[in-house]
């Protein structure tokens, strides 16, 4: 019990690190991580908080939020509806065929990454696409924790500066994760001793996504690209190695 304590202490400190320093990575690199020790659903509602936190401090870092929230309104509208869909799912099924869906996702998503496609998205079609990708990310978010990595594909293909880009990804997952709080709450899915786990995680996270903030704001433009794709490339290949073990 020590040895998992201890394990998953370092995976939201490092989880942590990642999001301050590219914006995202947080959900992705804990939830799996935790669901080696407590079922899934228990992962999922004990990183809501620490997600919370860490995403309203990313939002208000730079100016320009009520852009942003124009831009992205139709999308987390969306999102909000697709969220509460992904928690009953979560309700209905069970932890083993939750982690075969967490599996089968992260094996299309390294199937891209792996690719040399390269996405770009001409910013006429983004009120096209809006509808369809937040409501897709919000069920993704609802079933796995894991709404981010859509997103962060969309955003980036729409070539947003690296400002633009991390607010835009915060605000989304700060929308996101009211959402996923509210429907894990109406379903009965978030008790006082989680409550208490995912306190003690915001706390224990907050000193390394200090420092992942620090190391952003001394990176560039080019250099902030690299490491985000370089990022979902390692990541993709992580995760579709544990789905399969």
């Amino acid at each position: 019990m020590g040895v998992a304590a201890g394990l998953s202490l370092l995976a939201v400190l490092l989880a942590s690190y990642i999001k301050g320093v590219i914006g995202f990575g947080f959900p992705t690199v804990s939830t799996p991580f935790l669901a080696l020790f407590v079922d899934l659903r228990t992962a999922i509602v004990v990183l809501i908080f620490p997600n919370l936190v860490m995403d309203g401090i990313q939002t208000l870092r730079k100016p320009g939020l009520p852009e942003t929230m124009r831009r992205h309104a139709v999308l987390l509208l969306f999102g909000i509806g697709g969220t509460f869909v992904g928690t009953q799912i979560l309700v209905w099924v069970s932890s083993q065929k939750l982690l075969v869906i967490l599996g089968a996702f992260v094996l299309v998503f390294v199937a891209v990454n792996v690719s040399r496609i390269r996405f770009h998205i001409p910013l006429r079609q983004e009120r096209y696409l809006s509808p369809p990708i937040g409501f897709f990310a919000g069920v993704l978010g609802g079933v796995t924790n894991v709404p981010g990595t859509p997103l962060v594909l969309y955003f980036y293909a729409l070539g947003m500066g690296k400002d633009e880009f991390i607010r835009s990804i915060a605000f989304s997952f700060l929308v996101y994760k009211v959402a996923q709080l509210a429907s894990v709450i109406y379903f009965g899915l978030l008790t006082w001793p989680l409550f208490g786990l995912s306190v003690v995680a915001t706390v224990v996270g907050l000193g390394a996504f200090w420092l992942g903030l620090k190391t952003q704001d001394r990176v560039d433009q080019a250099t902030f690209n690299r490491v985000v794709l370089g990022f979902l490339g390692l990541l993709g290949i992580w995760l579709v190695i544990r789905s399969l073990r």
